[in-house]
């Protein structure tokens, strides 16, 4: 077998290019071989990168070219306390992240939570889209486009489904802009985030399309899906799970555990993430929902890119008369567009394939997709309990105090 000095040799003298290596050797001296070749090539050391647990070859689906990987840490917050349609207990939640003095947050917002007997959690609507463009020459033949749609859904759903063994086509919402004609294909994907498999099974339904009508197909995504995108369509329409969380706190808890009260709170909540997010134009209202989704998509193997549409949430709070005359503090967040998975893409990693075993929800649930709706329903309960926290050290100015305590 050629060793990695001279593969990294080669590649320095241009003979072989990177994506060639696993032509000539095994994943990991080709993963090796090219850490050679760019420490060379930009004079660092690529010690750390090199220093990974798994064999090589596990990522190839995910990664090509690869040197290494890229450690992030990774801590775990909880229990989580959720009451939800999947999930349901106490569940400890790994987060990865390098910034600090997050998990402390969200992990007070949990002990706040728990000590409230614990957050609601539902899934309220699930589909995964992928949204073709089609080219017609005018308004009439868009309209005879989408009229041949809606009567022939079946033909659609059995020429897509005819490509995947779990995933449902749901509906199809056309769209008309002049010319283009844009069809909105729904599904349920179950307990895989499902992104490759609605676009291979959204392309056998184009080829329906366009041997039954005049369209002709320009682009498998036409951006009305949306992926990875900010996009209102996915505010109001939703795309992956749409999951929303809630709990009541009691005032005395305010006061004892966050020191801040339900009116502080709910006066904080509508002028920073409601007033001052419309001000802002934008499609998040909320503190910083992301900051868990994002290190919850990194623990557990989410396509990370896809934070962006887990962003898309609103916080609401308001007061709730509790007992012996208290005012108590009613918490909720929804995500719109939360796109997980518990099988496929990145949850076969090692590391993340563990991190869903400290969930319970490795893998395909029975019934199928009961994995995936429970994830999306203990991330949505950890994003609860960090805006609780965010808002709460808010309402009692103690952020910045925080931040200098923990020494970040």
């Amino acid at each position: 077998m050629t060793s990695a000095t001279d593969l990294a040799d080669k590649l320095q003298d241009g003979d072989l290019r990177l994506y060639e290596l696993e032509e000539h050797t095994d994943a990991d001296t080709a993963a090796e071989a090219r850490r050679l070749f760019v420490e060379r090539e930009t004079g660092t050391d690529l010690e750390a990168v090199g220093d990974y647990t798994f064999p090589a070859e596990q990522a190839e689906p995910n990664i090509e070219n690869m040197i290494g990987a890229a450690q992030v840490p990774m801590g775990v917050v909880g229990p989580v306390a959720v009451d939800g349609s999947a999930a349901d207990g106490d569940h400890y939640l790994p987060l990865a992240t390098t910034e600090g003095a997050l998990l402390a947050s969200v992990n007070r917002g949990l002990s706040v939570i728990r000590s409230s007997g614990g957050a609601d959690a539902r899934v309220t609507k699930n589909g995964m889209t992928r949204a073709p463009v089609f080219r017609v020459d005018g308004v009439a033949e868009a309209a005879e486009v989408v009229e041949w749609v809606e009567d022939n859904l079946e033909t659609l759903r059995e020429a897509a489904e005819s490509t995947t063994s779990h995933g449902e086509l749901l509906g199809v919402e056309p769209y008309v802009v002049g010319d283009s004609v844009y069809l909105r294909f729904a599904y349920d994907t179950k307990d895989a985030m499902g992104m490759n498999m609605v676009t291979i099974a959204t392309g056998a339904a184009c080829e329906v399309v366009e041997q039954e009508t005049p369209a002709d197909l320009v682009a498998l995504s036409g951006n009305l899906c949306s992926d990875k995108k900010p996009a209102a369509v996915n505010a109001v329409e939703g795309r992956g799970r749409s999951v929303t969380a809630d709990v009541v706190i009691p005032g005395e808890l305010l006061e004892n555990r966050l020191h801040t009260t339900a009116e502080a709170i709910v006066e904080a909540n509508t002028r920073k993430n409601l007033t001052g997010s419309a001000k802002a134009g934008s499609l998040g209202f909320n503190a910083h929902a992301a900051n868990v989704v994002a290190a919850a998509f990194l623990a557990t193997g989410q396509d990370e890119a896809q934070v962006v549409e887990g962003a898309n949430a609103i916080t609401t709070m308001d007061t709730r008369e509790g007992e012996n005359g208290a005012t108590d503090l009613y918490a909720s967040v929804s995500i719109a567009s939360l796109e997980v998975g518990t099988v496929g893409g990145g949850t076969k990693l090692p590391t993340q394939a563990e991190a869903l075993d400290v969930l319970g929800l490795r893998g395909g649930g029975d019934p199928a997709g009961s994995n995936a709706d429970a994830l999306a329903e203990i991330i949505t309960v950890g994003a609860l309990a960090g805006e609780l926290s965010l808002l709460a050290a808010l309402s009692s100015r103690h952020l910045a105090s925080a931040h200098e305590d923990l020494g970040r």
